[in-house]
């Protein structure tokens, strides 16, 4: 914690770096679609062509966010974070830490849940309509119905931690007026 110790008057000056807020970015943009689209799709009743078109988007959007997480926990664990201003109280230390621990597991895990759940209902993923991903677990009515639950509680479980997320970074920059939103928007500095 000595880099944190070296911010003069709480202001966070250093940023990450332009791979990290591009992930982030993008990362973020498909989760909100893949939320959205799940909810919507969730909603359209019967068995229609629609229906199974906003699957698939769902399903491929649900294999990029996996994908790019890999690739974003590989960066994160190669590319120190920006420490956080001096100012910053030691419980919001432990608090951004073990919510951002949340955020990196859930961008995991989520994606996976739904990989096995749709093995389990025995509907296959090829992602893009391209190319057929293998399934993991064989076909299990019971096991489906778990799964499904699985994949709806870690998605609102999501979905609470990313509300807190913004409403933490949103508080730093209007209330605590520190720059800590700057190190993930860079126009802001």
């Amino acid at each position: 914690m000595a880099d944190q110790a070296s911010f003069s008057s709480g202001a966070a000056r250093a940023s990450y770096t332009r791979p990290a807020i591009a992930l982030h970015w993008l990362i973020a943009l498909l989760i909100v679609c893949g939320f959205a689209l799940g909810w919507v799709m969730t909603d359209i009743p019967g068995f229609t062509p629609t229906k199974l078109r906003y699957f698939s988007w769902h399903k491929w959007i649900g294999v990029t966010i996996f994908a790019l997480a890999v690739v974003r926990v590989i960066w994160r664990a190669t590319h120190a974070a920006p420490p956080l201003p001096a100012a910053t109280p030691p419980w919001q230390r432990a608090a951004a830490h073990l919510a951002h621990l949340a955020l990196y597991l859930l961008m995991l895990v989520i994606p996976l849940s739904g990989y096995l759940y749709s093995s389990a209902a025995n509907v296959p993923v090829v992602y893009l309509g391209l190319v057929p991903l293998p399934r993991l677990i064989a076909p299990d009515a019971e096991l489906k119905v778990l799964l499904k639950t699985v994949h709806v509680v870690l998605n609102y479980s999501l979905l609470v931690l990313v509300v807190m997320h913004v409403a933490a970074a949103l508080k730093h920059q209007w209330i605590d007026r520190d720059g800590l939103l700057s190190r993930m928007i860079p126009f802001l500095k």
